[in-house]
Formats: C-alpha cells, sequence, structure tokens
C-alpha cells in the first residue's frame, strides 16, 4: 500500500519514481519521489553499522543540495544549516580558495560567470586535481557528519547524506542570475551555458556522472521554478525535520 504523496499548497505533486506507465511529465520532465520513496531511502542512509548489543546513539547528519547555475541552492544550504545548527560548506567557496591560491582574484556572487572565472574553469579542465582535492576536502567534511552540502559533486561521490536536486529552468535562472549580477538577460544565459557546459565536461571526464542529467544519487527533486526563496526554505525545512532529523534520532 503507497503512503500519501507529500503535498503542500507551494509544491506540485511528487510522483512515484516506480510507476512509470502512470507518470506524466512535469514542466521540466523531472520525476517526483514519494514521501515513503524517501523515508525509505532516509532510513537505509542513516542506519546504524554496530554490532549486536551496543547502545544506539544519535547518528549524524549530512545534507547534500545541487543544482545548476541560480538555481538557489546556496541560499537554501546556508539557510537550512543556521536553521538547524550544522556546518555549513560550499563546493564553489572551497573551489575560490584554491584559485586564490594561484594567482586569480574571485570576489562577488557573479565571479564565476566573469571572464576570470571561466578561465579558471579552463584551467580547471587541464588540471584536474584543483577538483579532486577540493572534493577530498568536502568527502572529509561529510565523513565528519552534522553538515549541509552545497555541492555539485557530493550527490555522486558521497555515500552519506540525504541528497537535494533544485530544478529550474535555464531561462528562470538567467532571469535570477540577470537581476543578482545586473547583465542583461542575454549575457546571463550565455553566462549560463558556458559555465554549466565546461563543469558538466569536467565532471563527465573526471568521474563519469551527467551533471543535470542523472537524478539517480537524489533523494528528493524540488521543482522550483515558481517558489521564491522562502517557500523553498520552508519546503526543505520541513523535509529536514520529517524525515532527515527524526530518522537521526
Amino acid at each position: 500500500m503507497r503512503a500519501n504523496n507529500l503535498r503542500c499548497p507551494i509544491t506540485k505533486r511528487f510522483e512515484t519514481q516506480q510507476d512509470t506507465s502512470e507518470q506524466k511529465e512535469t514542466p521540466t520532465h523531472i520525476r517526483r519521489a514519494t514521501l515513503l520513496d524517501m523515508s525509505q531511502g532516509i532510513s537505509e542512509a542513516c542506519r546504524p553499522e554496530r554490532p549486536a548489543g551496543m547502545s544506539p546513539k544519535r547518528q549524524k547528519i549530512v545534507i547534500c543540495i545541487a543544482g545548476l547555475t541560480a538555481c538557489g541552492k546556496s541560499t537554501a544550504a546556508r539557510r537550512l544549516a543556521e536553521k538547524f545548527n550544522l556546518k555549513y560548506a560550499s563546493g564553489g567557496t572551497a573551489l575560490k580558495e584554491a584559485a586564490l591560491k594561484i594567482g586569480y582574484k574571485p570576489s562577488g556572487r557573479g565571479w564565476w560567470e566573469s571572464a576570470e572565472g571561466i578561465r579558471f574553469l579552463k584551467q580547471r579542465a587541464r588540471d584536474p586535481e584543483l577538483d579532486r582535492r577540493t572534493d577530498d576536502y568536502l568527502l572529509k567534511l561529510a565523513a565528519r557528519g552534522n553538515v549541509v552540502l552545497d555541492s555539485w559533486t557530493m550527490p555522486w561521490l558521497s555515500r552519506k547524506g540525504f541528497k537535494i536536486w533544485l530544478e529550474v529552468s535555464a531561462e528562470e535562472r538567467a532571469k535570477r542570475l540577470s537581476g543578482r549580477d545586473g547583465i542583461s538577460n542575454e549575457e546571463a544565459k550565455r553566462a549560463i551555458e558556458e559555465k554549466d557546459g565546461r563543469t558538466r565536461q569536467i565532471y563527465d571526464r573526471l568521474y563519469g556522472f551527467k551533471l543535470g542529467e542523472d537524478y539517480s544519487p537524489f533523494d528528493l527533486v524540488l521543482d522550483s521554478e515558481q517558489l521564491t526563496t522562502d517557500e523553498v526554505f520552508d519546503v526543505l525545512s520541513f523535509v529536514v525535520e520529517h524525515l532527515v532529523l527524526r530518522q537521526s534520532r
């Protein structure tokens, strides 16, 4: 017997991933997971590996949030970390620190889309160690637990955690980037296309996964196309409170 689907006035219906014969395409063609599917996944991820007879202990929390450029993942991750008293770590920030060490001058939210940011992307493609070192650092944080990771790679590389993908169309993300960085919509579209395209190539060559195409690692895919940042935060807070934290106790 199937559990009722997770519903909220500001969310769309979550479709089961298994019953493909009855699925309808969403505007972004992303399948939804039922509350039961997510709960079972969290139970397995949080199941303690300990010998019989040992007393149970509270499991450490790991949350991974991913999504393409300007989807709102960093804002959501920071707010969740603050609300639930978890450490926040950003793959983008770690890569900026790596860029700083080799002579770049990363500054501001729009640096990745700038000419210098694109040059660094090209250097990352030539030197995979820049990404490997960053991802090793994030994997160590995941191993320690009690952290929210804002990262494109951790959902695939880490076996730990509850993994969330924020799905937003390229058109909407360009609109958000344009407003955020004070550039034209056309400039924003070109910046997103180049940044996301080069990043996809880096991770495909380095790790073999398809960023923005492969959703298999994720426990929750949220279509946040028409949601405000507060609404995204409310939905994710609900999920964390009622599934992730409850399963860890």
